[in-house]
């Protein structure tokens, strides 16, 4: 692409080479057994891939949004559940502590969970709070200098391998009734968090997910995300981490695309029938050609919502469009995979049925198709068109 830097081909290369080393050959055996990869986390935590868009000032790389979008891309070509490890540790379990921390709370946390020494996660969806992100019931209550935290946040990925996980929980009531919400960050083995069971999934296996239950724990003053003077804008500040975390589910989408038509055009060059490589029958051309244009419409909309970001200028709209289009892709690229390999599609012999179990994830996590649809929709009718 004409509009990548120097940065950008340097980190596709670099983690290519080490997706198709490190994560490739592991991929299908991690998702049969829902073993979570923390080995290869840490492995790209040392080579610096986990602090990606993080200033050198708190031990990252100090690159863009586009070159995390690539990374997600370049990793969940072959492994979904490893890349979403990656896109919650990174857009939802640091980002809120780099965007709205104290200063104390950035060199508290941020340098180990840029180089992976540490995890990151965030609790937002709790069992009567999906899509509707302001139904939370998880409370706060003010003791002295101190929280007193109840409630339960669930589907929380990276669960009990987190290190620091950044939530909300209402902490009073506003003018006219709304609720008060707020953010704290909350640091493995504190006293009253309890981890739930390991949810078992269609896709994304590998990855962590599991309800975390909060019975009467304390948090000081210190741990409220923004200091004392951000009590009360917590969900401001989640839906602001939720637009970047979108990119990057729209990253996932088109890469788990790319990973599809990778597999549906090597096979289809191998296998033949009626005395030629079905490549040569015009059906499968048809779709390879519209997996492959798919992909390429779906890499643009994300890198266009990357550079937006990375220039300050609204990306909300943007960000949506490439989340729904992305993750949409992924599934339809993965669907004709399965398609062209055909029987072989449907078994675990190749790796297709797997990126179609993952794709799914992408359509839910971080607002469903019919959100992204209504953001779009909504910004529509008060912006119009734009530019």
């Amino acid at each position: 692409m004409l509009y990548l830097n120097e940065d950008h081909e340097m980190i596709r290369e670099s983690v290519r080479e080490f997706t198709r080393e490190r994560i490739k050959p592991a991929a299908q055996a991690i998702d049969i057994s829902c073993e979570f990869p923390m080995d290869t986390i840490k492995e790209m935590g040392e080579l610096g891939f986990l602090g990606v868009p993080v200033p050198e000032a708190y031990g990252g790389m100090g690159l863009d949004t586009v070159c995390q979008a690539i990374l997600l891309e370049e990793v969940s070509r072959h492994c979904g559940s490893t890349a979403l490890t990656i896109a919650a540790h990174v857009s939802l379990g640091m980002y809120p502590i780099l965007a709205f921390g104290t200063e104390e709370q950035k060199q508290r946390w941020v340098p180990q969970l840029a180089t992976g020494e540490s995890l990151g996660a965030f609790g937002l969806t709790e069992p009567d709070a999906g899509s509707d992100a302001q139904g939370i019931r998880t409370t706060a209550t003010r003791d002295g200098d101190e929280f007193v935290v109840n409630g339960a946040k669930m589907y929380c990925t990276n669960g009990s391998h987190a290190d620091t996980i950044v939530f909300t929980a209402i902490t009073g009531q506003k003018p006219g009734g709304r609720k008060e919400i707020s953010a704290f960050v909350v640091e493995k083995g504190t006293p009253g968090l309890v981890y739930g069971k390991l949810e078992k999934k269609l896709g994304m296996r590998a990855s962590d997910t599991r309800m975390l239950h909060f019975e009467d724990m304390r948090l000081p003053l210190a741990n409220v995300l923004g200091g004392e003077e951000q009590i009360g804008v917590g969900f401001r500040n989640f839906m602001k981490t939720l637009e970047g975390g979108r990119i990057g589910i729209g990253a996932l989408g088109v890469g788990i695309a790319l990973g599809a038509l990778e597999r549906a055009l090597d096979y289809s060059q191998q296998r033949e029938a009626f005395g030629k490589p079905i490549a040569m029958h015009q059906e499968i051309q048809h779709k390879l050609a519209d997996m492959a244009t798919e992909a390429e419409a779906g890499r643009h909309l994300v890198y266009h919502a990357a550079m937006l970001r990375d220039a300050g200028r609204p990306y909300g709209r943007e960000a949506s469009m490439a989340k729904l289009f992305g993750s949409e892709i992924g599934t339809r690229a993965a669907d004709a995979a399965i398609q062209v390999l055909g029987g072989y599609g449907f078994t675990r012999e190749y790796d297709v049925e797997r990126l179609y179990r993952d794709a799914k994830l992408c359509e839910i996590g971080e607002g469903t198709s019919e959100i992204q649809r209504m953001i779009i929709s909504r910004s529509l009718l008060s912006d119009g068109l734009g530019a």
